[in-house]
């Protein structure tokens, strides 16, 4: 952690300029690290920000672990970023490449690439961190030192994810399909760009709502995707909430486990390559879930709830909730029959996420 305070709005900017492909400098106890995105960064670019042509890239360990660059570090750390030394054919478009799984089967690598010692294993985790806020592929070009105009410190990146400046900005009556008698509530933070909603369905009557925690789909909710459950467990769970007479559904905005739109239409891709849901996000170089449902305890409290009953397959869930202070009565099961696009994505998460059908 760095000894720098925390300003909020610095994450905001931050993500912004790596999202317009432009260069940040991240300040970590071991000194400033600056970072050229590589996904949103071109060749011109990289000469400006690298004029000798000495960075070395910065990947995930799952991306490198893809790439079988781990077994050359010493003292191999299975989630400790890697850096691969910087060669004369490593330019810009080889960087896309080592960056981005999809291009795997494309672009065939030179090589050899060697990994080097990092200097600054947690500074190179917050820049990464950084990369996952921001939705993008969590790759860069790094050099030690630099004079980006945007600077961030690893406590304004874990403000950005504090969930305490959460605010309810407005709610009205919404009757939907399945249940008339509902109330929906948005939240707003300053620190997050999307607003997260309660849909607040039937009246108090004393005992622990039943609550349904669902991360925004695109692709299933709103487009009918197979691919998911997503969609059938948003409408089952609202008939389930009003046949229960009282709860709540919050829909959160964090896209494909936390990785965002385009990143989840990656994996898609990965999935069609043959690799399960797991191992695309790792092949990404993004963590299994990054979902962080401290937001949604948050919400709960607004809205005066300490105590539900949730309506959840995923243990992880319950554990998240209650250590976040509110108190789980009861882990209520959403099962929902699979079809012939799912079979394969249910069994996953029922094999290798521990959820509970």
């Amino acid at each position: 952690m760095s000894d720098v305070a925390a300003e909020p709005r610095r994450a905001a900017q931050a993500i912004d300029a790596l999202r317009r492909g432009w260069p940040v400098q991240l300040e970590t106890a071991a000194g400033p690290l600056a970072l050229l995105p590589i996904e949103t960064a071109d060749a011109p670019r990289l000469a400006a920000f690298d004029p000798a042509g000495v960075a070395p890239v910065l990947l995930s360990a799952g991306r490198a672990a893809t790439l079988k660059l781990v077994n050359q570090r010493p003292a191999a750390a299975p989630d400790c970023p890697v850096l691969i030394e910087r060669v004369p054919w490593l330019d810009f478009d080889a960087a896309t490449a080592l960056a981005d799984p999809q291009l795997d089967l494309l672009t065939p690598l030179k090589g050899p690439y060697r990994a080097i010692d990092i200097d600054d294993p947690n500074g190179a985790r917050w820049a990464l961190k950084l990369a996952t806020l921001a939705g993008m592929l969590p790759a860069f070009f790094v050099i030690r030192g630099g004079d980006s105009e945007v600077r961030i410190s690893p406590a304004d990146i874990e403000a950005h994810e504090d969930a305490t400046r959460l605010v309810i900005a407005a709610r009205a009556r919404l009757p939907v399909a399945g249940a008339e008698s509902a109330e929906i509530v948005a939240f707003r933070s300053p620190e997050m760009a999307g607003e997260h909603v309660a849909l607040l369905i039937g009246s108090p009557n004393g005992a622990p709502p039943l609550v349904r925690l669902h991360s925004e789909c695109l692709t299933g909710d709103v487009l009918g995707s197979l691919k998911c459950d997503c969609g059938p467990q948003l409408h089952a769970a609202i008939a389930a909430i009003a046949a229960n007479g009282w709860g709540i559904l919050l829909y959160l905005r964090q896209e494909g486990r936390g990785i965002g739109l385009i990143n989840k239409l990656r994996a898609y891709a990965l999935q069609d390559q043959g690799f399960d849901t797991v191992d695309a996000n790792t092949r990404l170089g993004f963590a299994v879930d990054s979902r962080n449902f401290k937001v949604a305890a948050r919400m709960l409290a607004l809205l005066g709830q300490d105590r539900v009953r949730l309506l959840t397959n995923n243990p992880d869930k319950v554990a998240q909730l209650e250590a976040a202070g509110i108190q789980v009565s009861e882990r209520v099961p959403h099962r929902l029959p699979p079809n012939p696009h799912n079979e394969r994505y249910l069994a996953t998460k029922r094999d290798r996420t521990g959820h509970q059908f």
